[in-house]
């Protein structure tokens, strides 16, 4: 059970499946991405954080050996980044300030071993959400394209009115104010 309020704790009745009562638990993985009771994504930034900086320690000896910052850069994108930006449209939106900053300190870390500047997880989330929008645009089969076309006037998107900050980061105005920033 997911809930978002912020009043008091509820107490839920036990959900029974065939006779058997199914155990409640705090969080949970699915697909790799840890999913919380509360939709708070800490636990998944800082799992992602921690696989990233044992990373780290592979990329310091790449160095030691003298490869060069290509290299380095190449296998950075391939072992680190990716693991950072693994199903970053669910997540990152409505991650913490800290968690992000947690995660943008390995990519910095990175910087300084490869002597090279890297995009920032912001950029990556942006391009992200402007590609998988632009997939679900091309794709009348999709689930969300109706979603999208229903909110096209002419040339650009409309943007859905909000009432909480959760549903304001959420992936799809984000790619709706991507898709219109890139037209």
């Amino acid at each position: 059970m997911v809930d978002c309020s912020k009043k008091q704790e509820r107490h839920y009745q036990s959900v029974r499946i065939n006779g058997t009562t199914v155990e409640r638990a705090d969080s949970f993985r699915y697909l790799g991405v840890h999913i919380s009771q509360g939709l708070s994504w800490s636990r998944h930034t800082n799992s992602l954080a921690k696989k990233a900086r044992q990373r780290l320690y592979h990329l310091r000896h790449l160095r030691d050996f003298r490869l060069p910052s290509k290299v380095l850069r190449n296998f950075f994108t391939c072992n680190i980044e990716s693991i950072l930006k693994g199903n970053i449209t669910v997540w990152f939106g409505n991650s913490t300030k800290q968690d992000r900053q947690a995660l943008q300190r390995v990519v910095r870390s990175a910087e300084r071993i490869i002597y090279t500047k890297l995009p920032d997880l912001q950029t990556i989330y942006y391009k992200q959400c402007q590609t998988k929008a632009r997939r679900i645009v091309k794709d009348p089969t999709h689930t969300n394209n109706r979603l999208f076309s229903l909110l096209r006037s002419g040339k650009s998107f409309c943007s859905l009115k909000t009432n909480t900050e959760r549903l304001k980061r959420s992936f799809f105005l984000q790619a709706i104010r991507a898709l219109n920033q890139a037209n």
